[in-house]
């Protein structure tokens, strides 16, 4: 009778093995699970077409990375490969920073988003009268895009560039449309300066980049020793350019980065440790126009649907590089993507691989081959 036992207590734990194995590489590799093939062959084929040289990506669920890759080549002349920890100008993905840094602001009482300009420039022309820090946040002051003053070669306090655009008529009525506006975040930039006491660039380094570990993350230049930066190209015609920087350093594209320290910022939205519940709402609700009519951007984000889901995001574009941070916070997915191509067109990359985590639901990135 005990040789008749013995033989089915062994068969059930090896049956049970041999269960919990399959379910195992069921879990492993879920039906609905992206291959990281198909992420490759999505970027691969924008480089192809688009004569991009390098891309850096990060696709992030519920602030954690879930893929992290770099493709090509951050520097052609020098043979140096594209990867996570390569650093990039982020142009103006950096104005959600610079929106940050007046909603912290706003939070600790030190100003208000209706704030009138004039309170901070007194100067300012009549016309501005009834432009607030709102309106500037959400390119709805009718100032011109870009002021005079601005030189890209050259380095200058931000406050000259925006008094520049005073004696210039406004594009429109405050409030009644929406028009990308540089001259805002440059403004925006000299308000956290004069509100905070210290440098806009040294107060987000202190109270965001810093504590989130940021350590890549900081402003242009051109003159300074950066580890892992990226070079920019154009693409003319049949030929490869380096792109030439700007000397100038922009408060409305004023960051490098990485997308492994975007990935951290990414993190960093799922909590209230630097923004209140009340802050992201405001920084993500659309702006109402004096008739009423939504307009798909917040502040310092833009603010769409796409596949039928919340879809936050900005774009930028300096000389040699196109960017890209997507956050569909419904499903808790976002991706970045750094490229330093300029004919490069990272939205479109962003929504081609969102679309593959969408429509399957996916939380994982499968290994490739």
């Amino acid at each position: 009778m005990t040789s008749l036992s013995i033989p089915k207590l062994r068969t059930i734990p090896v049956l049970l093995l041999a269960i919990l194995f399959c379910l195992d590489l069921g879990w492993a590799q879920p039906i609905n699970q992206i291959s990281a093939d198909s992420v490759d062959a999505i970027v691969r084929t924008h480089m192809t077409n688009k004569h991009i040289q390098g891309v850096s990506i990060a696709i992030v669920r519920q602030g954690k990375v879930i893929l992290a890759k770099g493709y090509g080549l951050a520097n052609v002349e020098l043979n140096v490969p594209a990867t996570p920890q390569s650093v990039y100008a982020i142009a103006s993905v950096s104005k959600q920073f610079l929106a940050t840094g007046i909603l912290m602001l706003a939070q600790e009482g030190k100003l208000k988003l209706d704030d009138d300009i004039h309170k901070y420039y007194p100067q300012a022309p009549q016309t501005w009268q009834g432009i607030t820090l709102r309106h500037l946040l959400s390119h709805t002051s009718g100032i011109v895009r870009e002021a005079p003053a601005f030189d890209p070669a050259k380095i200058q306090p931000d406050s000259v560039v925006v008094q520049s655009a005073f004696p210039l008529p406004l594009e429109f009525p405050i409030g009644t449309k929406w028009q990308y506006c540089n001259v805002g975040y440059f403004a925006l930039a000299d308000v956290i300066s004069k509100v905070s006491g210290q440098p806009w660039a040294t107060f987000l380094k202190q109270r965001v980049f810093s504590p989130l570990g940021m350590t890549a993350t900081r402003t242009t230049t051109l003159s300074e020793i950066v580890p892992n930066r990226v070079d920019g190209y154009e693409w003319d015609k049949d030929h490869l350019h380096r792109a030439i920087p700007y000397r100038a350093l922009r408060p409305s594209g004023a960051f490098l980065s990485t997308v492994l320290d975007l990935a951290k910022w990414d993190a960093a939205l799922y909590t209230s440790n630097y923004l209140t519940e009340a802050s992201q709402k405001q920084m993500l609700t659309p702006f109402v126009l004096k008739d009423g009519t939504p307009y798909p951007y917040g502040l310092g984000w833009r603010v769409d649907t796409f596949q039928g889901t919340q879809w936050v995001h900005h774009g930028g574009s300096l000389p040699g590089f196109r960017t890209e941070y997507a956050r569909f916070p419904q499903k808790g997915l976002s991706i970045i993507i750094l490229t330093n191509g300029e004919e490069a067109s990272p939205e479109t990359i962003a929504k081609e691989i969102a679309t593959l985590f969408l429509r399957s639901g996916a939380g994982k990135v499968a290994s490739g081959k």
